[in-house]
């Protein structure tokens, strides 16, 4: 009999920030993979089922598979450490095998933390996971897995790294058969999410994705894309995408080929994608909307350029309002993606980044605190600083403050955020727009828009 592997995706911490639900990309792929290799893999994710922790021990005593390997975010490690001790006192003789971006920069303290945590999976863990339930299956010892940390007599040993998967096209396609989709619905739709490149060519301070999956961008075909695309289409009937990318439009040429893949199939589909500023045209941008793109994410970051700099991004506030002029003038709706808090930040620098925002009035806003993940430069200087002052990750949420800086204070963040989605949202023009606009994004935002309407009426913030 072949091994059975459980794959699990930890619930969020209570009271978090939550994201809708989509299938988890790298669980998806591994999945996909150990399929495609004959294992019997099934998978418990907490968030799409929210289940809590003894349904989760329920699910797993039911099971009794031989490998649990989970994934999590810095906000979801707590919740995946829970998940370990909850499977070796369900299934003493498992292997527990964890993965994912906070792990792979807290690999030694997370094995020092939980003794039921046996192996640490870094970076790719498509053919590292793969070998180690081959050499499980095969008795053989996995000590010389590339890319893996775990203990042996005692003392906790770390295997160099594996290399980067150069061919991305090799990859099968996730598993997305093996999720809940009816739970993954939003207004009534299950929005597919869609990989097509790892690396990052930019070093931005806060951002892991070069150290997570190296200093080069690593492309998927435009035709393998495309495939994924109407294999999606014609199974699940899917016709609603987000591209996952950090920067979808880095190669323009490959973009406008995916665009016309797309309309040489004739496929009837809407999809968004998030950029950057300095990576789109104006006709890119036309070429994506004629191919169903209905919305992009612009990192837009800071309007003060001091900050902009000190992040690392490269680009001026021109190019920002240049990029949301052109998504405008195209028919695209826009997303805005802004950092309150970075090192260096004040109440001045802040108040420019609100009114940046308010004069390419984005169709929606993503006001986040900075927040000091592992495997961040900018990580690496707050905690060298001395200025962190919660170590908890289930408060790493992207909205609460993390750390202090002798620039602003936590507090003054906090209510400086709260205030930038009062400005923003409780336009009565912006309500009338976004719900003129319907569908998901004018659905979604509005909802937004009355959340805030009800939460600056309770409130007492007072803001100068």
């Amino acid at each position: 009999m072949p091994l059975h592997v459980t794959l699990v995706n930890p619930p969020y911490p209570k009271g978090a920030h939550q994201h809708p639900p989509f299938t988890p990309l790298g669980l998806g792929y591994l999945a996909a993979v150990l399929e495609q290799n004959n294992y019997n893999v099934d998978v418990i994710d907490c968030q799409a089922l929210n289940i809590s922790f003894e349904e989760a021990k329920n699910e797993l005593q039911k099971r009794q598979p031989d490998i649990v390997g989970m994934t999590s975010t810095t906000l979801t490690y707590k919740s995946a450490l829970r998940i370990v001790k909850i499977a070796k006192e369900v299934c003493p003789n498992c292997l527990t095998l964890l993965g994912g971006v906070h792990v792979t920069f807290w690999d030694e303290e997370a094995l020092e933390e939980c003794p039921q945590l046996d192996v640490v999976v870094r970076k790719e863990g498509e053919i590292t996971f793969l070998e180690l339930v081959q050499r499980l299956e095969a008795g053989e010892s996995f000590g010389d897995v590339l890319g893996i940390t775990f203990r042996k007599d005692g003392k906790t040993v770390k295997t160099e790294d594996r290399p980067y998967i150069e061919d991305l096209d090799s990859l099968p396609f996730p598993a997305h058969h093996l999720w809940p989709l009816d739970r993954l619905k939003k207004y009534g739709n299950v929005m597919f999410p869609l990989m097509t490149s790892r690396g990052c060519v930019f070093w931005c301070e806060f951002c892991s994705a070069v150290r997570m999956f190296g200093r080069k961008f690593r492309m998927r075909s435009p035709k393998n894309v495309v495939d994924e695309i109407e294999y999606l289409h014609n199974t699940f009937g899917a016709d609603t995408f987000t591209f996952y990318d950090d920067a979808f439009t880095v190669d323009q040429s490959r973009v406008e080929e995916i665009c016309r893949e797309i309309h040489s199939r004739k496929l009837k589909i809407t999809w968004d994608c998030g950029t950057r500023v300095d990576m789109v045209t104006k006709d890119l941008l036309q070429k994506m909307k004629e191919a169903g793109c209905v919305a992009v994410w612009f990192g837009v970051e800071a309007g003060s350029q001091r900050v902009i700099d000190a992040m690392g991004k490269g680009f001026t506030a021109n190019k920002t309002k240049k990029a949301f002029k052109a998504a405008k003038e195209v028919g695209l709706m826009t997303i805005a993606s802004v950092v309150f808090g970075f090192p260096g930040e004040t109440r001045e620098s802040a108040m420019e980044t609100v009114k940046l925002v308010e004069e390419i009035d984005p169709d929606d806003i993503g006001y986040y605190i900075a927040t000091p993940y592992p495997g961040t430069p900018m990580a690496d200087y707050v905690k060298k600083m001395g200025w962190i002052r919660v170590t908890d990750f289930d408060k790493y949420d992207t909205a609460t403050p993390i750390f202090e800086l002798p620039t602003l204070s936590m507090q003054e963040v906090r209510e400086i955020r709260e205030h930038a989605f009062h400005r923003f949202y409780l336009r009565p023009r912006y309500v009338l727009r976004m719900f003129a606009k319907g569908g998901t994004y004018g659905f979604s935002a509005t909802k937004t828009a009355l959340a805030h309407l009800l939460r600056a009426t309770k409130s007492k913030l007072h803001f100068a």
